[in-house]
């Protein structure tokens, strides 16, 4: 037997809830996403942006037993997506905002027109572009909320946030909050709207990297096999 075959677990890893010790235990998409990538097992590898992580994990755990296994091949994309670049903070927490804004519940919609406006001020900042112009699926997202948006333009007023603040505080509430507001919104199968934000967000990475969108596993079975206990033959 090979080395590397002398390695694999006795049972495939069920992708659940939470952290788990090992892969006995079961697995979370960043667990499982690190040892596809060869790591120590840990549900933050570095393989991955720990904002892209951080995202990953929560849609992992907002997500239902019976629907965890449909975001299983989308687990082998997240991996080399690493820069220490702030636009990649930037981009996520845009994606976020404006696909949770005009769904979540109003109490949700100010924080969220706010952090619109605020990573598109950031990005335009590092791009040395003037003044944050809003991309259509931005301005569309705050043309649906109205009143919310009037509140974050006074709010934000001509402010600027700055980098080191937007990374640690502002981008993860939004991570957070987007996914936290999609999971409890009145809306059908907010589910199936998590994981296309998880992937639409792969894609927004992976092509500020340069680098090839969104890759689902042809033949998935393996990651699949998360969904369910799978002995090695």
């Amino acid at each position: 037997m090979s080395s590397s075959a002398a390695d694999l677990p006795d049972l495939m890893p069920v992708l659940s809830r939470g952290r788990h010790r090992n892969p006995r235990k079961g697995a979370c998409f960043m667990e499982l996403a690190s040892y596809l990538a060869g790591e120590r097992w840990s549900d933050h590898p570095s393989c991955t942006h720990p904002l892209l992580g951080e995202l990953a994990r929560f849609v992992n755990d907002y997500t239902s037993d019976e629907n965890r296994s449909r975001l299983a091949p989308l687990i082998p994309s997240v991996i080399g997506l690493a820069t220490d670049d702030v636009r990649m903070d930037a981009v996520i927490a845009l994606r976020c905002a404006r696909t949770a804004l005009p769904v979540v519940a109003a109490d949700r919609q100010r924080a969220l027109a706010v952090s619109v406006i605020t990573a598109t001020r950031v990005l335009s900042r590092l791009d040395g572009a003037p003044g944050g112009l809003l991309d259509a699926e931005s301005s569309d997202a705050l043309r649906q909320t109205p009143e919310a948006t009037r509140w974050a333009c006074r709010f934000v007023g001509t402010g600027t946030t700055s980098l080191k603040g937007f990374r640690r505080h502002a981008a993860p509430n939004t991570v957070r909050c987007a996914v936290q507001g999609i999971a409890d919104a009145c809306i059908p199968q907010p589910e199936d709207v998590l994981r296309d934000l998880l992937a639409d967000t792969i894609q927004d990475c992976a092509s500020l990297l340069g680098r090839p969108g969104v890759s689902e596993v042809p033949d998935a079975r393996a990651l699949e096999a998360a969904g369910r206990l799978t002995r090695r033959k």
